[in-house]
């Protein structure tokens, strides 16, 4: 399989993916958060809220309102997921704006409402970020967070900055239980985004054999917060030294960290092999390398 199939058919899957995870992301804000009078968490939310005061468009305010955090993040996470970030906000703009006004909305009950908005914001999410992309927002965010403050929880993060939106709500739409469907919602979210990228705990063992370990390994560490381990390994035939990275990770994040390989030693042999578990940030914790 030649290089430029390769990346061929990685745009391509990259960019179904982006298709199906917008659908589904939209079918979670537009069908059923947009007329049940509640806003889940994250940039999302906000742009529900001032689609609710100011009948602004849900899909392009999502697109404004990342801008002054890509300004403030774009050192963290660099251009590449910068990038694919990019690409996935454009389509999903394109979907909230475009396509889904053209749909009926659901207009049954609240609870309803909020399960399944949930159910589709978080199965678009997963499809995202299983090709190493996110949908922007809060995500910018929590990680300039954490690299400025690495002892913070990077869940505790997320749920302080959702939960402020989400309290936003109250006095937007004028009751409590915006409050309590914009919860429900974002559970609902969290449980199906891990599930369907998780499992239930299967993962990854990433072995990569290349002679820039600790230039990889860091870049890992940024990319993805998982730890690795370098060690020595002496070829029995040629008696040539190389250096093998490994790193537990999980199934979301092995595209990355494959990817990641390839940026910094294009030659890097990298192989990935099933686990039942991955427990922790890496066989090392904190990375010592």
């Amino acid at each position: 399989m030649s290089a430029l199939y390769q990346k061929k058919r990685t745009v391509i899957i990259d960019l179904l993916c982006d298709i199906i995870g917008s659908f589904l992301f939209a079918i979670g804000i537009y069908t059923f958060a947009k007329t049940a009078d509640f806003a889940p968490g994250g940039i999302s939310g906000l742009a529900l809220i001032c689609n609710h005061l100011w009948n602004l468009p849900i899909g392009l305010t999502t697109l404004l309102l990342n801008v002054p955090l890509v300004i403030i993040s774009y050192k963290v996470v660099g251009k590449h997921f910068l990038f694919k970030t990019a690409r996935t906000m454009i389509i999903s703009t394109i979907f909230l704006d475009v396509i889904f006004p053209l749909t009926p909305t659901y207009t049954g009950s609240p609870l309803t409402a909020a399960l399944y908005s949930g159910l589709g914001m978080g199965a678009g999410m997963a499809f995202f970020y299983m090709r190493g992309s996110s949908s922007g927002g809060t995500d910018f965010l929590t990680m300039t967070i954490k690299v400025r403050h690495p002892h913070f929880s990077l869940g505790a993060v997320t749920m302080v900055i959702d939960f402020l939106v989400i309290l936003l709500g109250w006095p937007v739409f004028g009751n409590v239980d915006a409050v309590l469907y914009g919860l429900i919602t974002s559970f609902v979210n969290s449980v199906a985004l891990d599930k369907i990228l998780y499992g239930m705990g299967a993962g990854k063992l990433m072995v990569i054999i290349t002679n820039h370990a600790k230039a990889i390994a860091d870049y890992i560490s940024e990319l993805s917060e998982r730890g690795s381990t370098i060690v020595k390994a002496v070829g029995s035939y040629t008696g040539e030294e190389r250096e093998v990275l490994l790193c537990a990770c999980s199934k979301s994040q092995a595209y990355t960290i494959k990817n990641a390989a390839h940026e910094i030693d294009p030659g890097a042999f990298v192989m990935i092999t099933e686990t039942s578990e991955v427990f922790g940030e890496g066989f090392v914790e904190n990375s010592d390398h």
